[in-house]
């Protein structure tokens, strides 16, 4: 503790109470009007103004001299508070960082009220440290809506005696209006968000209905050019149809046709599933070999690896690998010390690659976004002669969720 700093919480550091017993300033109604039009206009029209906004009204309609937002961030625990949008004096302290669990802000959210506090610079030594005098400052609790809560609104008086009830019930109607605000504006991204993905569905369910046409054209000839009689090639092309749909259903979303996904949850027996369609009918001649440890799926990465791998072999159906009855395709994954998954995809025995494709596709495109958006990983191909290689990096955190 600094010098000078009382070791014992001083029974005046609190005294909201305060707030009750002095008599109420004058109200501005009409001004309090004025300041939930103007956030609403910013709201529709520019709404990364209406936090600023909101800390610059609030300090001018309670008679404070600085004011901020103490934004909550969870990490690192128990968490802290991150001092944004900071108006008047203190404003130099922008973005700085104080602890959650010691600190007036602390205080305000476990109470769920507005707080008052006289000097509390001599019980928080991170504030006498900065060299701040607070005389007074008004803490309001700032939520997302009605549930999350976002931080606290802090107001600081230039001296003691000076807020009453009525500032506190100022400062908690703007907050309450710009929670609500908040948290409309978080609905609509959300619903923006799934509209886009609803387009990006469709684009991806017309792709790959379009593969299955082409892989079960592929699979019609190959299974024709094998088979010695009709009964043979009708079991061996329905056995094969009856795989395609297993590992097509793996891939599905869900909440689109109302199903749930195969109950599928290791990394090698989803692997084996997807290329299943693709294998020849002797069990000794495996076009495909695996190597890694066990990796468990989550649900919700089940469909995302599911697709990545379901692409990969459809390219190599139309144009790698399994094109040719000699092609095969090495699966080999391994857990790296950074905490990510490793995995190569290597073909061989395709046609000759003379050089890298110069334009990507939409499956291309998706098997990139899979990737790189949905899970934090790194794709990178290997266009050699012999056949394509492709190394693909994920974090092993995000195949859990």
């Amino acid at each position: 503790m600094s010098l000078g700093v009382l070791e014992v919480t001083p029974p005046d550091l609190y005294i909201t109470r305060e707030l009750e017993r002095r008599p109420v300033k004058s109200t501005d109604y009409l001004g309090e009007k004025r300041a939930l039009q103007d956030l609403a206009s910013r709201m529709l029209d520019k709404p990364d103004e209406v936090l600023p906004r909101f800390v610059e009204l609030a300090m001018q309609m309670t008679g404070g001299v600085s004011a901020g937002l103490s934004l909550f961030e969870e990490n690192p625990a128990p968490g802290i508070f991150r001092w944004r949008y900071l108006q008047g004096s203190l404003s130099r302290f922008e973005s700085a960082t104080t602890p959650r669990n010691f600190s007036p802000c602390g205080i305000t959210l476990d109470q769920d009220t507005p707080v008052l506090s006289r000097h509390p610079e001599r019980f928080y030594n991170w504030i006498s440290d900065a060299g701040i005098v607070v005389p007074e400052v008004l803490l309001v609790p700032l939520h997302l809506g009605t549930v999350e809560p976002l931080g606290t609104l802090w107001i600081v008086s230039e001296r003691e005696g000076h807020f009453d009830s009525g500032h506190a019930r100022v400062a908690t109607e703007l907050a309450s209006f710009v929670g609500i605000a908040l948290r409309v504006l978080k609905t609509e991204n959300q619903l923006q968000a799934a509209l886009e993905e609803q387009q990006t569905l469709a684009k991806e369910m017309s792709h790959r209905v379009k593969n299955l046409f082409m892989i079960a054209q592929a699979l019609v000839y190959t299974t024709a050019r094998s088979a010695d009689t009709k009964e043979e090639m009708t079991e061996t092309l329905m056995g094969r149809f009856h795989a395609l749909a297993s590992a097509h259903g793996l891939v599905r979303r869900g909440f689109i046709f109302g199903e749930e996904n195969e109950n599928v949850r290791d990394l090698d027996e989803l692997l084996r599933a997807i290329v299943r369609p693709h294998e020849h009918r002797s069990p000794v001649q495996s076009r495909f070999r695996f190597a890694g440890p066990s990796v468990g799926l989550g649900e919700h990465a089940l469909n995302g690896v599911a697709l990545i791998f379901h692409e990969l072999t459809t390219n190599a159906a139309k144009y790698g690998a399994l094109v040719d009855e000699c092609g095969r395709i090495d699966m080999e994954w391994t857990r790296s010390e950074k905490g990510n998954l490793e995995f190569v995809w290597s073909e061989y025995g395709g046609p000759r690659i003379v050089r890298q494709p110069e334009a990507a596709g939409f499956g291309s495109m998706l098997l990139r976004v899979t990737v790189e958006r949905q899970f934090g990983g790194q794709l990178d191909h290997d266009w050699s002669a012999e056949g394509l290689r492709v190394r693909i990096s994920l974090p092993l955190a995000a195949l859990t969720r």
